[in-house]
């Protein structure tokens, strides 16, 4: 028998039978009134005693704002071009959408629903669904502390590659001289990648050796939390004027890279490397993991950011709308960072490959020489220069090389081997270079604050609403956070830190989110009910979404993401945990393994993140084993309904008081 909240009412059956059930005194869906502008403000009538209203949107354009600031991050701009130029192209694009499709929105618009019907933050939203996993919100907590932690040094690196771009010539443009001579470590390598690993970070051989902090990194790493600290000093209503710029001035420093790369010669000789299809890539199932990792990502599952936002939405918003919306700008967000990306990567190994055409042209003989004229650039083709090199290549003597395009291509396109390696070396080539590099890092400043903002919410948000007392005292509790966020990231401005970076991207989250995401949909489709649920989104928004989500819920989406999980473990198993290290006297990149000491470390990190899921359980059960077998004591708070009628028990709106009363047992 399924039972029906008359809120404030008595039902009795006609066969006398009652049922009891605890439930709030006012509507659930009454709470909310019109603006003049249309978009519904939250006015909660509470006396004294109970904590203040919660804030809310002024404008469906804010929140629109946040979403997509939050989760339109580096990694569209540093992350998936890489995976789509490594992984088929266009098949990479129809893998990419495929997923989003299937697990990434189903996924998204459950995280929108649940923050929106519930108004709390991860923390009350998952000991509201299900108290035994009430440790997943606070598993949510963790990781979006130990992302914030790195995520912050990279916009501390971005702020000094900025500072650094107002000179004329750029620092990275050409190597050091020591007396007469070269820098040898420069001249082995190139400008760029030696004012990235010497000048800006210093780094040591591995990770083993720490080395002194780097004060210009330490500074600019103060500046960054300062930033971020001013941006959440007054929650959402600061933050969000902030994102009308760092949200919006992204993308028109995309559009003038596109349209000044797309002038540049070697641009469609890029986008055609990056788009050209090779289906046959989607038989390896490392592709599959890539593609779901990065759709994982990419819209932030997990952080308790999305719930955290959704969560001041009011409760008719359409959220189902807002899912696709949001993601679907995020997804052609990463399109268009991957055609300046590759226009403009085009354009730099297009120039790689002249040099080396023009270098080995001083060992062909007359006889042997191509047909086309080798000293004008604009008249070789790279094709025909590859047929030439096949047929002729092995019968001329000296250092003769393929100079091929693809090889080129794959040369430091990822991560920040793209922003602050091989894209700053393509601008150094570009007429007026410091202001593309100011225009270039300003953009990954304002990328990184938009995301930055979402996940210090993530750990703000749901702390507030736990927590009476740091809801009281909301500022210090931000300044705090800041403070210790930036005492710990000294960690990262050692000249060993960038390996440290590594450590925490690599494996401070991935696993640890999945897991999160995995316990989200089970407790929300299994154990809520993916009926019920529904049913609670068709009391908010008026209409029922498809059923095809109670079984994308139910099997596809936890499926793929046990499978995803596996997938990761598998691979973490096989092959060991390595990292990228830089040899001073090789002035190269090598792949080095973790040493004992440092396993140790990520085996903590993880286990950190995920200790809050089985300690919740616990702690719920024996609570559970402690309590009285009444709830009688609590009805100051409720009143007692009995009903025979079949319905449903719609997500209400909790508010701070009623969780400290533990009113989200109900639902256990």
């Amino acid at each position: 028998m399924s039972c029906k909240v008359c809120w404030g009412q008595t039902s009795t059956s006609a066969s006398g039978k009652f049922l009891k059930v605890l439930v709030y005194e006012q509507d659930i869906f009454s709470t909310s009134q019109k603006d003049p502008n249309g978009y519904a403000v939250e006015e909660n009538q509470q006396d004294s005693s109970e904590p203040p209203a919660r804030a809310g949107w002024n404008s469906k354009l804010e929140y629109f704002l946040a979403q997509v600031g939050f989760s339109v991050g580096l990694g569209n701009v540093w992350r998936f071009p890489y995976l789509c130029h490594q992984n088929g192209g266009g098949a990479f694009l129809l893998l990419y959408v495929l997923l989003m499709l299937v697990v990434g929105i189903p996924l998204f618009f459950l995280e929108l629903a649940a923050g929106q019907a519930i108004r709390q933050g991860s923390i009350g939203v998952w000991k509201y669904i299900s108290p035994r996993l009430a440790g997943i919100g606070y598993s949510s907590c963790v990781v979006c502390f130990f992302v914030a932690l790195y995520y912050n040094v990279i916009l501390a690196w971005s702020l000094f590659y900025l500072g650094n771009s107002f000179q004329q010539p750029l620092p990275w443009e050409e190597c050091p001289q020591e007396g007469n001579v070269t820098v040898k470590e420069c001249e082995k390598s190139s400008p760029t990648s030696y004012f990235w690993y010497r000048e800006a970070l210093d780094i040591t051989d591995s990770i083993d050796e720490t080395g002194s902090f780097n004060p210009y990194i330490v500074c600019c790493l103060l500046a960054a939390w300062t930033i971020v600290c001013l941006g959440m000093f007054k929650g959402i209503k600061s933050s969000v004027k902030v994102m009308y710029f760092s949200s919006i001035f992204p993308y028109i420093v995309l559009f003038c890279f596109l349209i000044r790369g797309l002038m540049l010669d070697g641009a469609m000789e890029g986008i055609t490397y990056m788009f050209y299809p090779k289906l046959e890539i989607w038989k390896d199932i490392q592709v599959w993991r890539q593609a779901a990792t990065q759709v994982f990502f990419a819209l932030g599952l997990g952080f308790g950011s999305i719930i955290a936002y959704s969560s001041y939405n009011p409760k008719n918003n359409n959220c189902h709308r807002d899912a696709y919306t949001v993601s679907f700008i995020n997804f052609l967000t990463s399109v268009l960072a991957t055609l300046v990306v590759f226009a403009v990567l085009g354009f730099r190994a297009k120039n790689k490959v002249m040099e080396c055409i023009q270098f080995n042209s001083g060992y062909v003989e007359k006889s042997l020489m191509p047909v086309f004229n080798i000293s004008d650039p604009k008249s070789v083709n790279t094709q025909h220069y590859s047929s030439w090199f096949q047929q002729h290549g092995s019968k001329i003597p000296g250092n003769l090389t393929a100079c091929s395009l693809e090889t080129e291509m794959q040369k430091g396109v990822e991560g920040t081997g793209l922003a602050f390696i091989a894209f700053t070396e393509a601008m150094t080539l570009l007429p007026g270079s410091p202001f593309w590099s100011a225009l270039f890092f300003l953009m990954l400043l304002n990328l990184g604050l938009s995301t930055m903002f979402g996940t210090m919410e993530g750990i703000l948000a749901p702390l507030k609403d736990r927590f009476k007392t740091l809801a009281n005292n909301k500022t210090k509790l931000t300044v705090f956070s800041c403070i210790i966020g930036f005492v710990i990231g000294l960690l990262f401005t050692q000249r060993c830190g960038n390996y440290f970076v590594t450590m925490f991207d690599d494996y401070s989250a991935t696993l640890p989110l999945i897991i999160v995401v995995v316990f989200e949909t089970f407790s929300v489709s299994w154990l809520y009910g993916a009926d019920r649920f529904l049913d609670d989104i068709q009391g908010m928004l008026g209409w029922r979404p498809h059923v095809i989500y109670k079984y994308l819920w139910k099997y596809i989406c936890l499926l793929a993401m046990l499978g995803l999980l596996l997938a990761t473990i598998i691979r973490m198993g096989i092959k060991p945990p390595t990292y990228k290290a830089w040899n001073q006297e090789k002035a190269s990149e090598e792949d080095l393994e973790y040493p004992g000491w440092a396993l140790a470390v990520l085996a903590l990190l993880i286990i950190f993140a995920m200790m809050p899921v089985p300690l919740g359980f616990i702690h719920t059960v024996l609570q559970d084993r402690t309590k009285p077998p009444t709830r009688d004591a609590e009805n100051g708070q409720y009143s007692i309904v009995s009903t025979d009628d079949k319905c449903e028990t719609p997500l209400t709106e909790l508010s701070e008081l009623d969780q400290m009363n533990g009113t989200a047992a109900l639902f256990s």
